[in-house]
């Protein structure tokens, strides 16, 4: 793509953003979701490629189908309130069908179907920006409305979500499609105390934006796409091969990981709540997710691939590692001795 065209999509990116998050009108904010979502798609179909545009398609009609949703239910709820104010009081039916256009947007379970297909059409980069940065807009308008949002509805579609992430993942063996349903996973844990303790799910959002970061930078660096091809790992970078297994770790909750933190936190909100069934399911929820990061880092790291060794190794050639995998991994991991400092900035 033309460098000047990508800049121009990528600051469109965060300008439709930014206008999301500081609306307080709920025309702005579809507007700034609108224009997120058309300057992701020529980001998506950049690759020509037949599943490219699959993808591309897919991802167009869901988020069409979620902004007609937002738009209908803030037109309703203006015309029986008189107000277009997002903090302001909304009617039940509004508040779900918001509820619903917001999920829908973020890909939880049950409105989940487009996710894998969509990032596993996607390169790596792109697949990034699906998976961290579009999940700001939608889930900063779920945090906004988080006082009217109805309760069972929620915390049905978190635990679903819980489910359906780690129950989907375990016979995946595309990266891309594995990172979808850990996407799915975390946003249910995301979302699960969006009613009850707003700061926990911006907690939760921040941890898995790093780590899932690390995760797609760490893939892109190593140009792996499937969990065969993680066997090559040792051969192109020996130092990213030892330290991943540590940061899928994390992304499935494993003490004393930076991953632990948001699930610990979550899990003794659900239990002052009552919702001790809901806390089970959920732990057992991330059992299933733990199974398939297990199953990646066995491949990165107890896992050669057949080498000659009249063959030049290439990580003794030089690689541009982006600055950016030092810094995420160090965040995804060694943030646990400061968790009570950074509950307190959130």
């Amino acid at each position: 793509m033309n460098p000047t065209a990508l800049s121009m999509f990528i600051s469109a990116l965060g300008l439709g953003t930014t206008i999301t998050l500081s609306s307080h009108h709920w025309l702005l904010a579809w507007a700034g979701l609108e224009i997120n979502t058309l300057a992701i798609i020529p980001l998506m179909a950049s690759k020509h490629h037949p599943r490219a545009i699959e993808a591309t398609t897919k991802y167009f009609l869901t988020q069409a189908a979620a902004a007609a949703l937002i738009l209908f239910a803030s037109i309703y709820n203006a015309w029986l309130s008189g107000e277009w104010a997002t903090i302001a009081p909304m009617n039940p039916l509004s508040t779900s069908l918001l509820s619903i256009a917001l999920t829908m947007k973020l890909g939880l379970a049950p409105f989940h179907f487009w996710m894998p297909d969509v990032i596993q059409g996607l390169t790596l980069n792109t697949g990034l920006i699906l998976s961290t940065w579009q999940k700001l807009a939608p889930i900063s308008l779920l945090y906004m409305i988080s006082p009217n949002l109805n309760t069972p509805l929620i915390l049905i579609l978190a635990t679903l979500s819980a489910l359906v992430g780690g129950w989907g993942g375990l016979n995946q063996t595309q990266l891309r499609k594995i990172m979808a349903y850990s996407s799915i996973a975390h946003l249910g844990w995301m979302t699960i105390t969006l009613m009850t303790q707003p700061k926990l799910t911006l907690f939760a959002l921040a941890i898995y934006l790093i780590s899932t970061s690390l995760m797609f930078l760490t893939f892109n660096h190593l140009s792996t796409t499937k969990i065969s091809m993680l066997a090559t790992s040792w051969i192109k970078n020996p130092f990213l091969a030892s330290l991943t297994p540590l940061s899928l770790l994390s992304l499935g909750g494993l003490p004393p990981l930076s991953g632990f933190m948001p699930k610990w936190f979550i899990l003794t909100e659900l239990t002052k709540q009552s919702t001790i069934v809901i806390a089970t399911v959920m732990t057992l929820a991330s059992l299933l997710s733990l199974y398939f990061y297990l199953r990646l880092s066995y491949s990165l790291a107890l896992t050669i691939s057949p080498n000659f060794l009249n063959s030049s190794s290439l990580w003794r050639m030089k690689t541009n590692l982006s600055p950016f995998i030092p810094l995420t991994f160090i965040l995804s991991s060694l943030l646990l001795p400061i968790s009570p400092s950074l509950i307190n900035l959130f």
